[in-house]
């Protein structure tokens, strides 16, 4: 969709760290680009494993691991409770190989999200309770679970809660929770995604054995993880702090070295690409969807069954289910985003600060990717409503938010409720993505009640879209390899990718796919031959002279790999 309302340029401003960036040895450029996102020191843009924080800086890692190595020694049975999308099902996986390196006996359960909803309830600790397990592991979930901890406790069940989430006001009485937001955890990044979470246990774990039965024991390499953790991190799309940046470059660099699970191999595969040229585009755009698409219409323990498998061809065979999956999965985003343009149409948000829709016959699955797709066309945080299918929740609506900077949407969700008690039956979530579970008679309460907390927190600024650069790109010469170091380096969500703006002349343009236009640009100072550019979802031909934002990138035809330019925007020169 292309964007609605005022859009302004802003380039990032230029820092006094880019200089001490230099002195240390970047680029004049990249010492401009990491010092514009807040990378202050050499050692911020280190990539090595020994960059990581240590283990024992989160709050009860320690504890977990003693309790799992008390687990491994007795033999007792672990059952690992995961979340339905591709961090849950990536933690659920780093946990399931981890642990049975280590010597435990673990299996998987995995709620359907249209019967048991998300997290730890007291019906998932039923199911899981016929296994006989003595250890429940809530990986990416868990720190709402009062009622479903509580559950487990009167069964004789421990349960160890992994989370990253953020907590609320009862944290559950679980025998250990390891949670870099819950109160107290002094670990310096709050924004590790939950297969991070897993990831830092084991890493405790294996120091636990150490100290029990000698330096000799656990020998699992761990980094061989890295794979899915980078995954799991970048699908979805936490911040991506210095911590993050080690864990998905990491990963990034096992999955070029061709050193990674059969599970991701199989992913890469079936999305057509080659993993030995892996970004982090690969993994948001490609690998996440395809395994989020089990969540989404069917069941999630397909695609951990992919990343927990050693057999190429069982990986093979799962990959491909969810390739389909997510063939089927667009479809019906594409139906539903057709609908709810057509009512905006009707009513368009203009006026509002929030856009909430609903239809009974929306797929419960998609509302977070069309939440997704209504903020970022109208720049405006969006809850989209349907059905709950959970059983015995008949005459309930469950909805997934995505918001915009400035709005923290699960503080305005606590805010809600806190003003109308009783008016949410469940919510939860981040400052980014929240999910909501209310009486569909109450609905035109919560648009009401979520448009005046946003007309409390929100000014008309925030509500203008802003396009960020890192302006001119100067006297770097544009050129195929400042694309590919570029293009590798790890991008993502609060870290994004370069890009720059400038003046140029259009010197050619041709439609292609129908709605997109190749490009040939022409800088203003003519000190580059024209340049191959290309600007996605067009509606018109451009004018003469633009001034555009672009990124560069390379474009790969067969067999051959050149520069191009992506315009991400562009604004007509009179």
């Amino acid at each position: 969709m292309s964007g609605q309302g005022p859009v302004s340029i802003r380039r990032r401003p230029a820092t006094a760290a880019a200089d001490v960036l230099i002195a240390a040895g970047l680029t004049p450029l990249l010492a401009r680009i990491y010092g514009a996102r807040g990378v202050a020191t050499i050692d911020e843009t280190r990539s090595s494993l020994d960059a990581l924080p240590l283990p024992d800086l989160m709050l009860n890692a320690g504890r977990a691991a003693v309790r799992l190595a008390d687990a491994i020694a007795r033999n007792e049975r672990i059952v690992i409770v995961a979340d339905y999308d591709a961090d849950g099902a990536t933690a659920c996986a780093v946990g399931l190989r981890g642990l049975r390196a280590f010597g435990a006996t673990v299996d998987f359960l995995v709620p359907n999200r249209f019967e048991y909803g998300y997290g730890l309830t007291p019906e998932i600790v039923a199911l899981a309770a016929r296994g006989d397990p003595q250890l429940l592991i809530t990986v990416d979930n868990g720190i709402a679970s009062v009622e479903g901890v509580a559950a487990a406790n009167r069964l004789g069940i421990d349960v160890l809660v992994t989370d990253h989430h953020l907590p609320g006001a009862q944290l559950p009485d679980a025998c250990c929770i390891v949670n870099p937001n819950q109160p107290g955890c002094a670990f310096p990044s709050k924004h590790i995604a939950g297969v991070g979470v897993m990831f830092y246990v084991l890493l405790a774990l294996r120091r636990e054995l150490r100290r029990r039965h000698g330096e000799n024991a656990a020998a699992f390499k761990l980094a061989s993880l890295l794979d899915l953790v980078a995954l799991g991190t970048v699908a979805d799309v936490v911040r991506l702090d210095a911590t993050n940046r080690v864990l998905v470059g990491q990963g990034l660099a096992r999955m070029r070295g061709g050193a990674m699970c059969a599970g991701v191999n199989a992913l890469f595969g079936v999305a057509g690409r080659d993993p030995s040229r892996a970004t982090t585009y690969e993994l948001g755009f490609l690998l996440g969807p395809r395994l989020n698409a089990a969540g989404r219409l069917a069941d999630m323990s397909i695609g951990i069954r992919c990343l927990a498998s050693d057999d190429p061809v069982e990986a093979l065979q799962c990959a491909q289910q969810l390739d389909q999956l997510n063939r089927e999965r667009r479809e019906i985003e594409s139906g539903m985003t057709e609908e709810a343009l057509a009512l905006l149409d009707r009513t368009p948000p203009d006026d509002a600060w929030t856009i909430t829709l609903f239809q009974p016959d929306w797929h419960p699955g998609i509302v977070g990717i069309l939440a997704s797709r209504l903020k970022e066309r109208w720049h405006r945080p969006a809850i989209v409503f349907a059905r709950n299918t959970e059983t015995g929740r008949q005459g309930e609506i469950r909805g997934s938010g995505r918001s915009i900077d400035g709005f923290h949407l699960r503080d305005a969700l606590d805010l809600v409720s806190k003003r109308d008690p009783g008016l949410l039956s469940r919510f939860g979530g981040h400052a980014m993505a929240a999910g909501l579970t209310l009486r569909e008679a109450d609905l035109p309460r919560f648009v009401a009640a979520i448009e005046a907390v946003a007309r409390d927190a929100l000014d008309e600024e925030r509500l203008h879209r802003i396009v960020e650069t890192d302006g001119v790109l100067g006297d770097t010469p544009m050129s195929l390899d400042l694309a590919e170091s570029i293009r590798t380096g790890v991008w993502g969500q609060g870290f994004p990718a370069p890009s720059f703006d400038e003046t140029f002349a259009v010197a050619g343009q041709r439609w292609v796919g129908g709605k997109h236009l190749r490009l040939r640009l022409s800088r203003a100072d003519a000190r580059d031959a024209p340049l191959e550019a290309i600007a996605f979802n067009q509606e018109a031909e451009l004018p003469a002279n633009i001034h555009a934002v672009y990124r560069l990138d390379v474009n790969e035809y067969q067999g051959m790999r050149a520069l191009q330019l992506v315009i991400d925007h562009w604004e007509p020169i009179q």
